[in-house]
């Protein structure tokens, strides 16, 4: 998975040396478990309110609204403006949100749902600029010699922070309530946004003055179909997830399927980031290198067999187990992909390939999800499943064949692509 260069503990302490990386790395860790609490404390607390699993639904495209419709507009604003300042009012209006919840909560019964569900449209629109900000940002922090092992840095952070972020949300709900939970999650952003204080201001992109922001869209946009290995990398991740993914279809398979009840469905939502965090760990002292493009798409391949003999599988252990199989695979593809955008685009396109990217695996997430249970109603949730494995066998092979430029990419040549 790597080049024997890149994977010398010299190097992995290089990257932990850089104070601005280890500042970026716990703002991630920060802002990530913040996140996943108030989420969890959002949900459980609008269940409580209105009784209704619809609500639930709700929250997840009030956000995605908001999230997914200006994430192209925030891809030219981070290539025209300071980075790190956007990111500071974005995580500014997250303190500001987990601030609102706090002082909302006690009142939750007199003022009904609609202020929750505002404060999560506020929090996605943040999250439609700070995405393509992010890690635009973090390129500009770390030399480019050293972006591999950081990228896999963070993918690592931000995998642990988002498995312990529910369970935190949980404990912090029945220890403190909903209203000490949003008040943890406001320190937390809080020291997010301290850390990226810390870091300094790095130089504007270049750009071209007076250009229409639509026409920024569109050279971002072009920028991206016009290159194998950056279309070809975020279509693997839509496609394998749109009809691969079977999160959202857990609790049948744990009710009707395996009959493991609610304490085997925590197990099985638990699997893939288990075997996701392993491979990343593992990422930070072997980053991906010669052969990246080959390793993504067997990688993206050993993700659909997994969904194959998940769909097939009527033992619990092995079912699983192909569950953490599918999060190692998913990792792998997931470091590379995250490595492959930081590499193969230059600092004036950085924010818009991010964004161009964020809306991918948005709708990957959000239409996934709406295409799982669509298609358990038609085949069956079980069929499905394999169904689905087998669909993403085929999208890695037509990949494989339309996409050579793909399956040989290699990331040890950190040389910056300036074409565009």
């Amino acid at each position: 998975m790597a080049d024997t260069a890149l994977a010398t503990p010299a190097a992995n302490r290089a990257v932990l040396r850089l104070p601005e990386f280890r500042a970026m790395l716990l703002a991630t860790v920060c802002s990530t478990l913040a996140g996943r609490a108030v989420a969890l404390t959002v949900a459980y607390q609008l269940y409580q309110l209105t009784r209704n699993p619809l609500t639930l639904g709700l929250l997840g495209l009030v956000e995605a609204i908001p999230a997914l419709s200006l994430a192209l507009l925030g891809g030219v604003v981070a290539d025209r403006n300071d980075r790190r300042r956007i990111l500071l009012i974005t995580t500014g209006l997250e303190v500001a949100c987990s601030g609102l919840f706090f002082l909302y909560a006690p009142h939750a019964a007199t003022l009904g749902y609609v202020p929750i569900l505002a404060l999560i449209f506020l929090l996605g629109t943040a999250r439609g600029f700070s995405e393509p900000a992010l890690p635009a940002f973090e390129a500009q922090v770390v030399p480019r010699e050293l972006l591999l092992r950081a990228s896999a840095w963070q993918s690592s952070a931000w995998q642990a922070a988002a498995i312990l972020g529910p369970t935190l949300g949980g404990v912090l709900y029945a220890a403190v309530g909903a209203r000490g939970s949003y008040l943890f999650a406001a320190v937390l952003y809080a020291l997010a946004l301290a850390c990226l204080a810390y870091v300094k201001a790095k130089p504007r992109p270049a750009f071209t003055p007076g250009e229409p922001v639509w026409q920024s869209v569109k050279e971002g946009l072009a920028f991206v179909v016009q290159r194998q290995v950056l279309v070809g990398s975020m279509a693997l991740d839509l496609f394998s997830v749109l009809f691969g993914g079977a999160v959202a279809l857990l609790p049948v398979f744990a009710s009707d399927i395996l009959r493991v009840g609610p304490q085997g469905l925590g197990i099985l939502v638990a699997a893939p980031s288990i075997g996701a965090l392993a491979v990343m760990l593992y990422a930070t002292r072997r980053p991906p290198g010669q052969g990246a493009g080959r390793t993504l798409l067997l990688a993206v391949a050993g993700f659909g067999v997994c969904m194959l003999v998940f769909g097939l599988s009527r033992n619990f252990y092995l079912s699983v187990a192909a569950l953490v199989a599918a999060g190692l695979f998913d990792g792998i593809s997931m470091v590379i992909r995250k490595a492959t955008l930081r590499l193969k685009a230059p600092d004036h396109m950085r924010g818009r390939v991010s964004a161009v990217s964020s809306m991918f695996i948005g709708a990957s997430n959000e239409l996934g999800a709406f295409e799982s249970g669509l298609a358990a109603s038609w085949l069956g949730t079980a069929r499905s499943v394999w169904a689905g494995g087998i669909v993403t066998l085929l999208v890695v092979g037509m990949t494989a064949t339309l996409a050579p430029e793909l399956r040989a990419m290699d990331l040890t040549d950190i040389a910056e692509d300036r074409q565009g």
